[in-house]
């Protein structure tokens, strides 16, 4: 496993990273807490060692998972969390999203809530959770964040951009670490899914912050185990990506053939280490979280920071595939 720095920090974390959500939520796969627990310990031992939760994540499961499976190590792992929805006073319905509040008050709560969960002394990345660029303008907001590192419950703070990908969130990463000093933005990014990527590598590199990416593998289908056969379970998080079956279907079937389009880079490493390795091409992204769900797949990712960099002409040809929509041909059907 290599390592990078995480900007504004003297923290070593792993070029992989560990996303908790996986664990924590009924959308990924992992049903039992001893299966998650299991998966942080390997994790570690594999010399992952940074892992990303938020408070809401279960409702505080993520965070007591966490605690859980590594708590006796806390000082070998770097925690990044995160806050701002407001699921104490607000039931979740599907993946709709719960109402968020960024004030002073519910900041201090949050992250006193998050300590006891965590077990924890301190929050090595606390990340404002999917905030919009009204709330990255507001004072109060990053007042109160200064004022917990300057007391030692914050070492670092960022922002987590999302649910979705959406192009406004470009600004939005470049106000939090331009205007507020933020140490990290973390974003979708990935080999099919790349808007966001230019103008939040541009200001990284000029405020000297990190990159965090997830999504890696554009929901699943450069993880190289989806067929055109694959069906979702309806509490899969992909079953909520489209509306409708044929949707669903075009989605899947345009990804399988965006794959075979990427076959080149599969000569030393599987597709899905294909995608990490292009993610971490980029030198302003310190670590990337794909979605962990079992041992062989962790070995699996965990084992792509071994494997060869991309080369420039790799990096080539897969900007040249992205710029033309990876010359799709119309779908045509056998009768």
């Amino acid at each position: 496993m290599k390592y990078r720095t995480l900007a504004k920090t003297n923290q070593k974390v792993s070029e992989i990273g560990f996303g908790v959500w996986t664990v924590a939520s009924p959308w990924w796969g992992v049903k039992d807490d001893e299966t998650g627990i299991r998966l942080m310990r390997k994790a570690l031992d594999l010399g992952i060692n940074f892992f990303d939760t938020a408070d809401n994540y279960g409702n505080g499961k993520g965070e007591t998972l966490l605690r859980a499976a590594l708590g006796e190590r806390r000082d070998e792992i770097v925690i990044a969390t995160k806050f701002g929805y407001d699921w104490y006073h607000n039931e979740r319905k599907g993946q709709q999203e719960l109402p968020q509040d960024f004030s002073p008050a519910y900041i201090r709560f949050s992250v006193e809530e998050s300590l006891k969960r965590l077990g924890t002394d301190r929050i090595d990345l606390y990340q404002l959770h999917n905030p919009r660029i009204d709330t990255i303008r507001r004072d109060d907001t990053f007042e109160t964040l200064e004022a917990l590192r300057r007391e030692g419950k914050v070492l670092h703070y960022g922002v987590a951009l999302g649910p979705a990908i959406h192009e406004r969130q470009a600004g939005e990463a470049v106000a939090a670490m331009k205007e507020r000093g933020c140490a990290s933005a973390f974003i979708i990014y990935n080999l099919m899914e790349q808007m966001l990527g230019p103008t939040t590598f541009a200001a990284a590199r000029e405020a000297g912050a990190s990159v965090l990416v997830r999504v890696p593998h554009a929901s699943g289908v450069l993880e190289g185990n989806l067929t055109k056969d694959t069906t979702f379970d309806k509490n899969d998080h992909r079953s909520f990506r489209t509306k409708t079956a044929e949707d669903k279907r075009k989605w899947l079937d345009e990804g399988l053939r965006k794959v075979e389009k990427l076959a080149f880079l599969t000569r030393e490493r599987t597709i899905a280490q294909a995608a990490l390795r292009f993610v971490l091409a980029e030198p302003t992204i310190t670590s990337v979280f794909p979605n962990i769900y079992g041992d062989d797949q962790l070995a699996e990712f965990a084992a792509a920071s071994d494997t060869p960099d991309l080369t420039a002409e790799d990096l080539s040809k897969v900007d040249d595939l992205v710029k033309h929509d990876f010359y799709l041909e119309p779908v045509t059907t056998n009768s």
